[in-house]
């Protein structure tokens, strides 16, 4: 009976009315939940920063109570030079004396920045101190000492700015110091001093002043009492508060510093356009170099040989009536030229761009390159990716002059170094402070070492390509091996999965 009673209920209606009650509070829960867990984070990252900043405060202490000492002795001895050039210019020696004080002034602002390096800042960078004019005889070096802004930024921190700034933050430092010591410890020797130095009813104090806006006043021992509980607090208040006030004010030095000491924009941009110059006259120069080297091998090699291919000919036409033994001589001798010639062009080829480098990558490339060495030859990548698989992954022209680079160093091994092995190492690394991925192709041999750079030829050649692609050529050689040739090749695309 009871099941039956059970069937005939509407128990079926019960799920439709549940359903959007269920939902309801799905929609609500996670947005009230959020900010909550945010709100509560908030003190622990409050307390992970405070923490840090109580870490720097001894630095930054040592830093600020021996800034107006040091800025003293640069204002001192800075304006007595500066005071004593300038009043004998008039004579000879008065420039140099103007010289001394730019210097000294250059290196006491070299010793504030490593001053705020040692108080836990960031490094600033040094400044452009010499250009092309330095170059050109002494009087090049004093033109461009003088026209060199940076000489008098410094000098003007030295007299005036490091001077005034360093007087207010030593002054608030010790001030912040001084009743922090006294504040906290005040209760305990301030009843030991003399009566004319204790506090009275006459005096005004800050108890008082406060209690005046209620309408009370406290005297005698209660005054005394009251003092010294409200030097405590301040002194407490002001010793949570340190860890903040040195910060700001080690950040003013920071920012002064960073301004007068720092280099300038355009000296980035000046030693740019020097490097791009330098770069773009070695990759003219390197390809003036291979332009001849071509030449001379084109004429050397296949032109001598087609020339003999047509003389050859030519003689083989004039037998084929009358001798026809000869001219098939003649025609077979000729079959060799074109073969050796075809052989040559090959080879040249090879100094451009080989097919399996543009079908299969570099990696092919130099595997291919090392099975034709005359000394065992091994290739180690570490490129990102199997290279072999997935083709070429880096840009055309790095890897055609990595290749060409990588080759020509593989050749110069085997022909001078009398090395038993070579090993070709390629990887690609990203360095933290550089946004731009190198490829670095090294390659070594257990030979007799001794490897030099000889102006336009072998090793001066590769360094010249590569400088004209932004690149490097380190050499390693020392006198009995091993030595090691490495291209350092800048990619303009960051390679997946380099690291530094």
């Amino acid at each position: 009976m009871s099941t039956e009673r059970m069937s005939t209920e509407p128990m079926s209606t019960e799920p439709v009315t549940a359903e959007p009650m269920s939902t309801e509070p799905v929609s609500t829960e996670p947005v009230t939940a959020a900010p909550a867990a945010v709100s509560s984070d908030r003190p622990a990252r409050f307390l992970r920063l405070y923490r840090r900043l109580w870490r720097t405060v001894p630095r930054e202490l040592g830093f600020l109570v021996l800034s107006f000492p040091v800025a003293l002795a640069t204002f001192v001895v800075s304006i007595a030079l500066v005071s004593t050039g300038v009043s004998s210019l008039i004579l000879i020696f008065g420039v140099f004396i103007v010289v001394g004080a730019l210097y000294v002034a250059r290196a006491f602002g070299t010793f504030e920045l490593i001053r705020l390096e040692w108080a836990g800042r960031p490094r600033i960078g040094r400044p452009e101190w010499q250009d092309g004019r330095a170059q050109q005889g002494f009087w090049g070096w004093l033109r461009g000492l003088f026209i060199n802004g940076h000489y008098w930024l410094y000098l003007l921190h030295c007299l005036v700015l490091n001077f005034v700034v360093s007087l207010v933050t030593w002054t608030i430092t010790t001030v912040a110091l001084v009743y922090i010591l006294a504040g906290l410890t005040g209760w305990a020797w301030a009843p030991g001093l003399p009566p004319e130095w204790q506090v009275n009813d006459n005096d005004w104090t800050l108890t008082n002043t406060v209690l005046g806006l209620f309408g009370q006043q406290r005297s005698g021992d209660a005054l005394i009492a009251s003092e010294h509980i409200a030097d405590v607090i301040a002194g407490l208040i002001l010793l949570v508060l340190l860890p903040f006030i040195t910060r700001g004010l080690v950040l003013v030095h920071q920012g002064v510093a960073r301004g007068l000491l720092g280099p300038f924009k355009s000296d980035a941009l000046q030693r740019e356009v020097i490097a791009l110059n330098a770069s773009r006259g070695a990759a003219v120069s390197a390809e003036g170099h291979s332009l001849r080297r071509l030449e001379r091998d084109i004429h050397d090699g296949p032109q001598q040989r087609l020339v003999r291919l047509q003389m050859d000919l030519s003689a083989a036409q004039r037998h084929i009536t009358k001798d026809p033994q000869q001219a098939q001589d003649l025609i077979a001798e000729a079959m060799l030229q074109a073969k050796e010639a075809l052989e040559e062009l090959r080879a040249l080829s090879r100094g451009f761009a080989p097919p399996i480098l543009l079908d299969r990558g570099l990696i092919a490339a130099l595997e291919s390159a090392a099975i034709r060495s005359s000394v065992p030859t091994l290739v180690f990548s570490e490129l990102p990716g199997d290279a072999n698989a997935s083709g070429p992954i880096l840009p055309q022209e790095i890897e055609r002059n990595a290749y060409f680079v990588a080759s020509e160093a593989i050749l110069n091994a085997a022909k001078h170094s009398g090395a038993s092995q070579i090993e070709v190492h390629v990887s690609v690394r990203r360095l933290p402070e550089e946004d731009v991925s190198w490829l670095d192709v090294a390659v070594s041999d257990n030979g007799r070492g001794g490897a030099t750079f000889v102006p336009g030829h072998g090793l001066a050649g590769l360094e010249e390509r590569l400088r004209g692609l932004g690149g490097i050529l380190s050499v390693s050689s020392p006198t009995g091996g091993p030595t090691t040739v490495t291209a350092h090749l800048p990619l303009s695309v960051a390679m997946p999965g380099s690291v530094a």
